[in-house]
């Protein structure tokens, strides 16, 4: 009798000690949950919102009497575009009993958007009812729009300044044709005035004007799609023609420097998505590199060699190679960082600019060290989904 006394006693102990516990855990999530430092709320399989702190409500622009009145439904918040995506997390809950967190959009109240982070867990077993966590990113996607606004505007500032340096080498580029389709205006008018007038040899010479003024156009177009300051565009790019053209404007500029300029350019390369100019600035920044660093070079061949060809993981890879100085080991770590230069009077920034623009495009930018000499800087860029090679 006494030790079913005991048994009991402790069982009514370990009870007590289990409530307790359950108590202080309850009201450890109720603090949680009133504390109101992210978004909580309670859902089940309906797309219903059985209960939510004011954070949550407060995001979504409602009030406890909409929650009470059931005018707070997962499903009217949930703009048409992101409905696959959370039909994919309702899924992997009923599938593992969690959402790991993902961004998404909310519709408020009112009617406008909110980003945010969200995650969720169920329940129980049958997961029929669970928890939502969400945290507003307004502030944060506000941050990076300013961020990539500013990018832009160093990107555009960087692009001027390069051409402003380039202006000798265009103008030589804009005035070659220019000169040849005056040559063949007067070789065709001395056609015209022969008796008779030779009329094949005055097509062909038109023929050769007509050349020349589209030669002429296409760096005028150049210049000015890397001059204009444009949002940015998503295109197929024939990486090999914009490298080309990117040679073309900086031809002037090398022969200057006696530098010998070679291209090998792997065919049939898939094309890239991305923003034509901005993938030019790079290839651009990259030339313009090359041919300073070999300025100070005073004996050997000053060589610069553009070569692409198709990366292993199926995208492109794009190296620009030199003859300059090289690099030291210790300044590869920070060449890309912003502000870090090796020219007196350089600002370094436009390394750092070219890597945000390759690591926006989902590519990756790196250097390294060429032998005997001279530096290597490649970048990789994913091909277009629907590009083949």
């Amino acid at each position: 009798m006494l030790k079913l006394l005991a048994s009991q006693a402790a069982i009514s102990l370990e009870n007590t000690r289990l409530y307790s516990d359950l108590a202080e855990r309850e009201a450890k999530i109720r603090r949680l949950v009133e504390a109101n430092i992210i978004g909580i709320f309670i859902f089940d399989r309906e797309g219903h919102i059985l209960e939510a702190n004011d954070a949550f409500l407060q995001l979504v622009g409602y009030d406890r009497d909409d929650l009470v009145g059931g005018r707070v439904r997962w499903t009217d918040l949930t703009p048409p575009e992101w409905r696959d995506r959370h039909a994919r997390a309702t899924a992997e809950l009923k599938m593992t009993g969690a959402v790991q967190p993902y961004e998404r959009e909310y519709f408020r109240k009112d009617g406008s958007r909110m980003p945010a982070l969200i995650g969720s867990a169920a329940f129980d077993e049958q997961r029929d009812q669970g928890v939502g966590f969400v945290l507003d990113l307004t502030e944060r996607k506000r941050a990076e729009e300013s961020l990539r606004k500013m990018q832009m505007e160093l990107a555009h500032a960087n692009r001027v300044a390069t051409l402003g340096q380039l202006s000798a080498s265009i103008a030589h580029e804009v005035n070659q044709p220019i000169a040849s389709a005056l040559t063949n205006t007067q070789t065709a008018m001395r056609w015209l005035s022969t008796d008779p007038p030779n009329l094949d040899k005055t097509d062909e010479a038109l023929r050769r004007i007509i050349e020349n003024v589209k030669r002429a156009g296409n760096v005028i177009d150049g210049v000015r799609a890397l001059i204009k300051k444009a949002p940015s565009r998503s295109d197929q790019i024939d990486i090999n023609e914009a490298i080309l053209e990117v040679v073309t404007l900086t031809r002037g500029e090398v022969t200057k420097n006696g530098v010998l300029v070679r291209t090998r350019l792997a065919k049939g390369l898939p094309r890239v998505q991305g923003d034509r100019v901005q993938l030019q600035q790079v290839v651009l920044n990259l030339i313009i590199n090359a041919v300073e660093a070999m300025g100070g070079v005073s004996e050997g061949a000053r060589d610069l060699l553009i070569s692409t060809g198709e990366a292993e993981s199926g995208g492109v890879l794009v190296a620009v190679m030199d003859s300059g100085p090289g690099l030291a080991p210790a300044s590869l770590e920070g060449l890309f960082d912003p502000f870090y230069t090796t020219k007196p009077g350089g600002l370094g920034m436009g390394l750092s600019i070219c890597r945000s623009i390759i690591d926006a495009h989902g590519g990756r930018l790196w250097a390294s060290a060429k032998v005997p000499r001279g530096a290597i800087l490649q970048f990789i860029l994913p091909a277009h989904p629907g590009s083949a090679s």
